[in-house]
């Protein structure tokens, strides 16, 4: 499984231009987490990109997300290890997170909506003048994004990130490709 198969097969099993958006916001930030911990920065980019890659075929039903997930990208050719970090990504289904790929994609994914609130309630709504700071603060409201589970983004610690840390390089990730997030 490469990279161009993979933006294939989002392209045809997700219409929603915001969830595309997630999934590549998502992958920009595992990719930066693999080279810093010294990680596949291609099994954890293609890791990112395709975790909610069943989220419209399931019509958002938690209870059967990430197992379809799961099986599409074991039919794409993905490792077993992507497969088990997709699957357990969604805590429904009470999966341990056991490697670090798993613990990544967990805090990941809702870091991603945060700092993209962040940049959407700005006068500019562009990531560029986004601070850590100001992240940060909006973490601290549990009503600001109340949907990116502050929980997850704080189990950062278990792959080794103080949160600060963990959502600088997220912030700095996203902002690579605030062209493609439109932000």
């Amino acid at each position: 499984m490469n990279r161009e198969d993979a933006i294939d097969s989002i392209e045809s099993n997700v219409e929603n231009r915001n969830l595309i958006k997630h999934m590549l916001a998502t992958e920009v930030i595992m990719r930066n987490l693999a080279k810093k911990l010294d990680e596949d920065e291609e099994e954890w980019g293609l890791t990112g990109l395709l975790h909610d890659i069943d989220i419209e075929l399931t019509k958002g039903d938690m209870n059967n997300h990430s197992k379809l997930g799961a099986d599409l990208v074991r039919e794409m050719g993905a490792s077993e290890n992507v497969v088990h970090a997709v699957l357990c990504h969604n805590e429904k289904h009470g999966i341990a997170c056991r490697t670090r790929l798993d613990k990544a994609l967990f805090c990941t994914d809702p870091l991603t909506g945060l700092i993209t609130a962040a940049a959407l309630i700005r006068p500019d709504k562009m990531l560029a003048k986004v601070q850590v700071k100001s992240v940060k603060k909006r973490f601290m409201e549990k009503s600001f994004a109340a949907g990116a589970k502050r929980e997850q983004i704080a189990a950062c610690r278990e792959i080794g990130f103080e949160l600060d840390e963990f959502i600088e390089m997220g912030l700095e990730a996203m902002k690579e490709i605030a062209h493609d997030l439109g932000l």
